[in-house]
């Protein structure tokens, strides 16, 4: 099978769990359910998971950042938090930039 950004975009976009930032470590946590953090992670602060990937680009794109994709992989738990082939795909090809893509909600 042929991985294409458009697969990859769509991995990332069927992320599962939240993501917020544990104010007493600093470090990133996941978790499955928006109401599983704790007093350390404020409720402003907790993200979806298909949403903490993406970042303010250029213009109205936005970047899928391996960072942040690293961030999820270094918790093991890729199953869960649904991490697919296309996602692995693109952290292991450091030679192609990371994508930009004009995002926008599509009713369904």
């Amino acid at each position: 099978m042929r991985i294409t950004s458009q697969l990859i975009c769509q991995a990332a976009d069927q992320l599962k769990g939240f993501v917020g930032l544990n104010r007493k470590t600093g470090h990133y946590i996941v978790r499955l359910g928006e109401d599983s953090f704790g007093m350390d992670v404020a409720d402003d602060g907790i993200i979806p998971t298909s949403e903490f990937v993406w970042a303010a680009g250029p213009g109205q794109a936005m970047t899928l950042k391996r960072e942040l994709i690293q961030l999820l992989l270094e918790q093991n738990i890729d199953e869960r938090i649904n991490i697919t082939e296309p996602l692995r795909v693109y952290m292991n090809r450091r030679d192609v930039p990371e994508i930009s893509a004009v995002r926008s909600l599509v009713q369904g």
